[in-house]
């Protein structure tokens, strides 16, 4: 029962460092197609996990 709990914080603390490296590259990127296959692993590895997407400029200025 015990062995089971270590895995299981084992996999979370993982995770959150795999998220912590792909949203560094997510907004260090420029790339449109590079920040969707980020994108598409952040949703693979945490499919609830929130995406701060850079705010879009503004149209006609």
């Amino acid at each position: 029962m015990v062995r089971e709990r270590e895995q299981e914080l084992r996999r979370r603390r993982v995770r959150k460092q795999k998220l912590k490296k792909l949203r560094a590259k997510l907004a260090a990127t420029t790339d449109p197609a590079e920040r969707e296959r980020i994108i598409q692993k952040i949703r693979k590895i945490s499919p609830w996990a929130p995406i701060e997407l850079p705010p879009k400029p503004a149209q006609g200025q």
